[in-house]
């Protein structure tokens, strides 16, 4: 029996990784989009996204790659995906109507035969309330990382299905194409499918939420959370994946999509939600932790200080700037020269009236009063603590992610902060050991 072809419409960050992964599994793979330079720019291997292994995983498998505006051409896949990006505004509202106009125009060209799967993250009940044959619908939930996406798409740990009658065989050809990428199969009726990916993401922030909470305490009493957190890996019940590195709050925007999802539906049904009111108030709090450092130990008593920023994308090996942490703090130091570099990101993107866009990390800690460290490039790493204080003008470093090593830190003349620990300071201070 030959392998089906397998569809993917809308080439979105999602879209795009998707298809990758199906045809580097061996699936001969059509790409749609309404828009046609999207496709003119895929054909001609310009990539508008970052992702580690995105553009050589396309290439080496570009034979069984066939990109289109045309939705006729979707009609010779066994499968098609619904796999555009959803948009989401600042209160987490999912805007589902390019979605559903993009599943009219795909369904209008399936085959007879063809299955319909919507990859993209909807509300519970979407997809039942779509106007299609529900022996030929099906949502899988999606597990898109950014900065991992290949990863995550060509080595899934489970495939989870919602269907209108789960106790049914999956249709063939969707079992012959999940079935070559090796993992579980869990088929379930729809609601429960598009609730597990809200599920999921819920379990996430509650991690998130308990290393937040407790790294600042941490800050405050003289513990160090790294320290921490190796023993708690080391419980089998909360394991070693666990989601325990401090972070500014919930960014990214499917987390905070999730828990506004969740508020909705309890509203809705009364059902009770103080927990998840609790992660927002929690992530609030924390996302604000950098700005309050900067005025506490630099603007406080320097008004007039020029701050240095490392990094504008929302996190390391992405493009993507939606909901990022460092354009959140620059919209809030508007009044400061800034001085800011990034390795993929332009600085025009902060927005800033007075940000200099630097070519270099070092560049951008030329002259500062204080550096701080907003995406955890790996190439920031290599930065050298001594390097950074024959630079700078300041001696304070603000790192939250611990991308330097704060002892090196400390021993350049350096005063350190980062989340999960009382500040490293210069001798006479109180230096951290």
């Amino acid at each position: 029996m030959s392998k089906p072809v397998i569809g993917f419409a809308g080439m979105t960050h999602l879209g795009i990784n998707s298809a990758a992964a199906a045809a580097g599994q061996g699936a001969e793979t059509v790409c749609f989009d309404t828009d046609a330079t999207v496709i003119a720019q895929l054909k001609s291997g310009k990539l508008s996204i970052v992702e580690p292994g995105l553009p050589e995983l396309l290439e080496q498998n570009n034979s069984r790659i066939t990109y289109t505006a045309e939705s006729g051409d979707l009609k010779r896949c066994g499968v098609v995906y619904i796999s555009a990006d959803v948009p989401t505004d600042d209160q987490g509202q999912s805007d589902l109507s390019g979605i559903r106009s993009l599943i009219d125009t795909v369904a209008a060209g399936l085959g007879r035969a063809a299955i319909l799967v919507i990859l993209c993250q909807v509300p519970p009940g979407f997809t039942r309330s779509l106007s299609l044959p529900k022996e030929r619908l099906y949502y899988q939930v999606e597990t898109l990382i950014f900065g991992r996406a290949v990863e995550r798409a060509m080595y899934p740990e489970r495939f989870i299905v919602g269907c209108a009658e789960p106790g049914r065989s999956l249709p063939q050809a969707l079992q012959d194409f999940l079935s070559v990428f090796g993992c579980s199969i869990l088929p379930m009726r729809y609601e429960s499918a598009e609730l597990a990916k809200i599920s999921i993401n819920c379990c996430l922030v509650a991690s998130v939420t308990v290393a937040n909470t407790l790294a600042e305490l941490s800050e405050r009493i003289g513990a160090d959370w790294s320290e921490i957190v190796p023993a708690l890996k080391l419980d089998k019940r909360i394991g070693p994946q666990a989601y325990l590195s401090p972070g500014l709050g919930l960014a990214g925007g499917n987390l905070e999509r999730d828990l506004a999802t969740v508020l909705r539906f309890s509203e809705a049904t009364g059902s009770e939600v103080g927990l998840i009111e609790s992660f927002v108030k929690s992530s609030r709090h924390r996302r604000d932790w950098v700005l309050r450092t900067l005025h506490t130990e630099v603007l406080a008593a320097n008004p007039q200080a020029v701050i240095g920023v490392l990094g504008l994308a929302y996190k390391e090996n992405t493009h993507s700037t939606k909901n990022s942490p460092s354009l959140a703090l620059i919209a809030q130091l508007k009044p400061w020269r800034l001085r800011v570099h990034d390795p993929v990101v332009q600085a025009s993107a902060a927005g800033h009236p007075e940000a200099a866009g630097c070519v270099t990390a070092l560049e951008a800690a030329q002259g500062v009063d204080v550096l701080v460290i907003m995406t955890p490039w790996p190439s920031f790493r290599d930065l050298k603590a001594d390097q950074l204080a024959r630079a700078m003008t300041g001696r304070t470093i603000i790192d939250p992610y611990r991308v330097l090593d704060g002892k090196a830190v400390v021993a350049a003349g350096l005063n350190y902060f980062t989340l999960g620990a009382p500040p490293f300071r210069t001798a006479g201070r109180g230096t951290h050991a």
